[in-house]
Formats: C-alpha cells, sequence, structure tokens
C-alpha cells in the first residue's frame, strides 16, 4: 500500500516564475511566505519552477517576445546556483523546498539539489518522457488534473501505483485567473470515488476571496492545497491569481477553520461530548407515575406520563419497556427510579450510573 501520509494537511506555495528572474526577489518571497507557514504552525512546501532554458526552447524561436511563454521563461531564468540559493533558503525557513521540472534535466537538477517533492503539471500530465523521468526518482509526486481526459488520469495514477509511488491527485481549473462560477468544486468529490488510494488536492488560482473554497474544498475531502504566491516589490505587478502574505493567512486561518468545523473523519459515528449529552438530557422526558401503584404491578402506558424534568436516577422514555414489574411501591407523580423497577438497565452497573449520573 502506497503511504499517503506525506501529503497529509501539506500546502503547496507556488513561486513560479514570480521572482521574475530576481534572486533577491525570490528569497524575500521564500522569507515572507515561511514566516506566515510558521505563524499558522502549518506544513508547507515553497516550490519552485526548474527548465532546462538552452534546451527547452528551440533556438530558432528564442528571439519571439511576442510569445509570452517564450519570453517570460527567457526573463525569468534563474542560475543552478541561484535555485541552489532558494532551496537553501526555504529550508532554512523551515518549509519543505519541492519543484516543477519541465523537462528531463530539470529532474537531474532536483536531484542535484535533493528536492524531496515533485511536483507535475497540468500541461504534462501525458508527457511520458517526463513521467517515466520524474518516476525514476522515487520520490513522491503531486500531479494537477487540469484540462486532462479520463484515460489520462487513469493511466497516471496506475502508472505509478505500480511502482509504488506516493501519488496525491490535484483538481485544478487551469484558467490564470479562474472566476468562482469555473471552480469545480464537486471535481473533488469525483476524484475521491474514481482513486480511493491517492491523496486527492485542490490547486486553485481564484482570486475573488481566499476562504470560502478552501473551507468547501477541506469539507469535500481535499488535503493538499496548492495556491501561487507573490509579494509587492520594486513596483512589479503582481498577477491577479497569485496571493499576498497577508492573503495567504487568511488562507491557513480558513483551513484551520474548516478543519474545527468538520471534526473527526466521516468514516465513523462521532463521539458526542459531555455538555452537548447533558443539554440533551435536559431535553428528555422523564416517567412519572400517573396513579397510585404497589410492589409487582407490570406496567402499562395508562400506569405512567412523561414529562420534564428528567431527575437523577430516574426512568426516561428511552428505557421504558411495557409490562417491567415495579419492585417498591410507587406514589402518584412521583418519579419512578431505575432501581425501582425490574428493568435490565438495572442490572447493568455502567448503565445504571450513566442514568444517575444525568438529570436534576
Amino acid at each position: 500500500m502506497i503511504n499517503r501520509d506525506f501529503f497529509e494537511e501539506l500546502f503547496v506555495l507556488e513561486l513560479a516564475n514570480n521572482h521574475l528572474g530576481k534572486l533577491e526577489r525570490g528569497l524575500k518571497i521564500v522569507s515572507d511566505f515561511a514566516k506566515i507557514a510558521r505563524f499558522n504552525n502549518v506544513r508547507a512546501t515553497i516550490k519552485l519552477q526548474f527548465r532546462d532554458v538552452e534546451n527547452f526552447i528551440h533556438q530558432d524561436w528564442r528571439e519571439r517576445a511576442d510569445i509570452r511563454y517564450i519570453k517570460k521563461t527567457l526573463d525569468t531564468r534563474l542560475s543552478k546556483k541561484d535555485l541552489a540559493a532558494l532551496v537553501k533558503a526555504i529550508r532554512e525557513g523551515g518549509c519543505i523546498p519541492s519543484a516543477t521540472p519541465f523537462d528531463e534535466r530539470s529532474v537531474d537538477l532536483c536531484e542535484e539539489l535533493e528536492i524531496p517533492l515533485v511536483k507535475l503539471a497540468s500541461s504534462d500530465i501525458n508527457d511520458w518522457f517526463l513521467i517515466e523521468r520524474i518516476a525514476k526518482t522515487k520520490k513522491p509526486v503531486i500531479a494537477s488534473s487540469g484540462g486532462s481526459s479520463v484515460k489520462d488520469t487513469d493511466d497516471l495514477v496506475t502508472f505509478f501505483a505500480n511502482r509504488d509511488i506516493p501519488l496525491a491527485l490535484n483538481h485544478c481549473v487551469s484558467l490564470y485567473p479562474t472566476e468562482d462560477r469555473e471552480l469545480e468544486m464537486n471535481q473533488i468529490d469525483y476524484l475521491k470515488q474514481r482513486y480511493p488510494n491517492n491523496t486527492i488536492g485542490f490547486s486553485t488560482h481564484e482570486y475573488h476571496d481566499w476562504e470560502t473554497s478552501m473551507t468547501i474544498a477541506y469539507a469535500k475531502g481535499a488535503r493538499t492545497f496548492e495556491r501561487h504566491v507573490d509579494i509587492e516589490m520594486d513596483g512589479a505587478t503582481v498577477s491577479p491569481y497569485c496571493s499576498l502574505p497577508h492573503q495567504v493567512d487568511l488562507w491557513f486561518k480558513a483551513f484551520k477553520k474548516a478543519k474545527r468545523m468538520c471534526g473527526g473523519p466521516g468514516t465513523m459515528k462521532r463521539v458526542c461530548p459531555e455538555k452537548e449529552i447533558k443539554y440533551l438530557d435536559a431535553l428528555t422526558r422523564g416517567v412519572y407515575a400517573r396513579v397510585d401503584m404497589e410492589k409487582g404491578h407490570p406496567l402499562s402506558d395508562g400506569d405512567v406520563y412523561l414529562a420534564i424534568p428528567l431527575q437523577k436516577g430516574q426512568v426516561s422514555c428511552r428505557e421504558l419497556m411495557r409490562g417491567q414489574a415495579l419492585l417498591t411501591d410507587v406514589k402518584k407523580d412521583a418519579p419512578i427510579k431505575i432501581e425501582e423497577l425490574d428493568s435490565p438497565y438495572a442490572y447493568d452497573e455502567e448503565l445504571r450510573e450513566s442514568i444517575y449520573q444525568r438529570g436534576l
């Protein structure tokens, strides 16, 4: 069985290209978000993007500044030395370093820098050259499912399961930014049902609030979460799908609130707290004698009535059974106590004690 614990309650903070090719900016992002994670006492990984730029872009297309992806990749590249400095800063900040490699040589760099977690982008969910290279590392993998077909996702899950490599699968809508109406949160239900042996997560790019989708995602069973992050620095424009430190702080706090509200696992009946039981006991009707009755009299519906308050030691509507014999004389309007009735509850010490602990 694949160990899924690595992914449980893991927050992925995606640095993407937000460092703008500047090491100082990247280090400031790492520092700011590591503090937010630490203050909220959450387990977080700060994720970089790795590309072997010289080979990733065909040489004949490197001057095409009109193609946004090519221009951004060229403008934001960092040296291996700078990426190593970022990885070191992530570790020193108390977070887990991770990376999205977009080519096979970048997977080599993940191994060289001892990156413990690899992310597979939605665009690469059926890039089997890259997937096979990632699998050789035996590192746990998080994959985003944006735009994928059912077959793509089935094949990916089967591939990693057959190699006993932990895989988390994120519901993701690959629109940047994503409008609320485009989030398709019910896909978390679908993924949980179809892939019960994998941790299901939520990778999100919405920008209107940082609480609602988290609460819904956690309640639906997502257990790893991802957002792009950025900071305001040097007048650079922050993309609308990126979250600033104070917004991620809200995101973390929404997670904590959702966790408290959802409570224990949904695989078993919850254990009711004592204060709840006492509250309900106060609303439970007790059994009272409608008429005077003698010892040995078998109770019938006409012999008793039910009313509040329930008193300590008194039989309630929960325990009353027709035909039970009285063990003592009982006066009209008196509460019928458990020791006055030939009831199976009277002979079970634990049940009898609980009856004496409840009520007024």
